[in-house]
């Protein structure tokens, strides 16, 4: 808080598509979907009248003995557009949220099971799945996670698959399997006491976005399948189409036994998220009161009329397949844009997966030594986007776009000239 005794805090007045107003009038053009929840723009039209009619008839009701439509349309949607096997919805408010249920379910489902041993939970080095304790005990960024290390129960880390620093010449695949041979050994070797696994399928957006090939996805799968591990796919960031797919899992061809669903489900409105998972695990929990074998976990806001509203909205936006059509031109012109960059002295890469693009700015691009990030050169490209009416938000020395699917050329044309000039002005000394 203190940076802002510098660097004044923004305060926006409203917003229209991919655009941000503040009270002086000065408009920023939304690059990173404010913070890669916003699919079809500011006060979308379409969502806003679907919000407003259910503001008239129901604002919220316990979901606990009660139900009400849009939950039961909206479960029974989640269902038909996630991949096979996933056949039940349980509703949480938040993205974190949605991890700690599924870790508890994934849990408390071996232990219904008869297999009390297994209590453990594997994830990946520069993972990231929310800041609630569960969530940041299987993450792995230092930034959030340190501090909090005392508090946190201990997860089993395996080697990232992110393919930045594969070997010179190595395709994304050939680095993705050989990565996961360490994987595989850890979870030969814990089988028996191991949970789950859980993993960003693709990108670690909060690590830097940092990517990856579908084919460790697969043997992932099929690795817990043989082993009797559950695999929890958190999309909460890459899903809805931000990866080129409605959901990133479908690109290795694989169904989790837990989808983590939040951000983009309600198309940047209201919080809400979801754990889809399978009618195995449902059955583990259904059984008699007295036998106390229930999945208890409750929020007051569970399956919120007006965010169940906003989310069946936005699905009926993306229902037809044109959006993720459009986007895949938006993605290539995306990457048109920055072409010039792949041979900037203090770029180290530029990768993308669908509607995510970063930029990794280094110091020495030769070796991709990176810039100390005590220099906060990212918050300097921040300062210049600002400046010329872009919210550009790096994280660290990454520069990336996730902007809205309503982006025209233009402003595709914009976002990338102010990151280039940004990134010019951050490397220049």
């Amino acid at each position: 808080m203190k940076d802002h005794e510098w660097l004044p805090i923004v305060p926006i007045r409203r917003g229209h598509g991919v655009w941000l107003e503040d009270f002086e009038g000065r408009r920023y053009l939304d690059a990173i979907s404010s913070w890669w929840v916003n699919l079809f723009g500011h006060a979308n039209p379409f969502i806003n009248e679907r919000i407003r009619t259910q503001l008239e008839q129901l604002e919220h009701v316990l979901l606990a003995g009660f139900t009400h439509a849009p939950a039961v349309k909206l479960a029974r949607r989640l269902v038909e557009i996630t991949p096979d096997g996933l056949d039940k919805v349980f509703f949480a408010d938040n993205g974190s949220s949605a991890v700690e249920v599924a870790l508890k379910m994934s849990f408390h489902y071996w232990r219904n099971s008869g297999q009390i041993q297994k209590r453990d939970f594997v994830t990946l080095s520069n993972s990231y799945h929310g800041e609630t304790l569960g969530a940041l005990a299987v993450g792995d960024v230092d930034l959030y996670k340190e501090t909090y290390e005392p508090l946190l129960m201990k997860a089993l880390t395996v080697p990232s698959p992110d393919c930045y620093a594969r070997e010179q010449g190595a395709s994304w695949e050939a680095h993705s399997r050989k990565m996961f041979a360490a994987t595989r050994e850890v979870l030969e070797r814990g089988a028996a006491t191991i949970c789950a696994v859980i993993v960003e399928p693709l990108v670690q957006c909060a690590g830097s976005m940092r990517m990856y090939d579908p084919v460790y996805l697969s043997l992932l799968r099929e690795s817990c399948d043989e082993l009797g591990i559950h695999l929890i796919a958190d999309e909460i960031a890459v899903g809805f189409g931000r990866t080129g797919t409605m959901f990133a899992c479908e690109q290795a061809a694989i169904s989790p036994d837990f989808m983590c669903l939040s951000k983009g489900l309600t198309g940047g409105y209201l919080p809400l998220s979801a754990v889809v998972t399978s009618n195995r695990i449902y059955e583990a929990f259904y059984d008699d009161y007295a036998n106390l074998t229930a999945f208890l976990h409750s929020h007051s806001y569970t399956g919120n009329p007006l965010g169940c509203a906003a989310a069946l909205a936005t699905l009926d936006l993306l229902a037809d397949g044109s959006v993720l059509e459009r986007n895949r031109g938006i993605s290539a012109r995306m990457r048109a844009a920055v072409t010039d960059l792949e041979t900037h002295p203090h770029v180290g890469e530029i990768r993308q997966h669908g509607m995510i693009l970063a930029i990794e700015m280094v110091k020495d691009r030769s070796g991709l030594v990176p810039f100390p990030w005590q220099e906060r050169r990212g918050l300097r490209v921040y300062q210049h986007g600002l400046r010329q009416g872009v919210l550009l938000r790096p994280l660290g020395n990454v520069v990336y776009f996730m902007p809205p699917y309503v982006i025209e050329d233009q402003h595709i044309e914009l976002m990338a000239r102010t990151a280039r000039e940004g990134i010019d002005a951050a490397t220049c000394d």
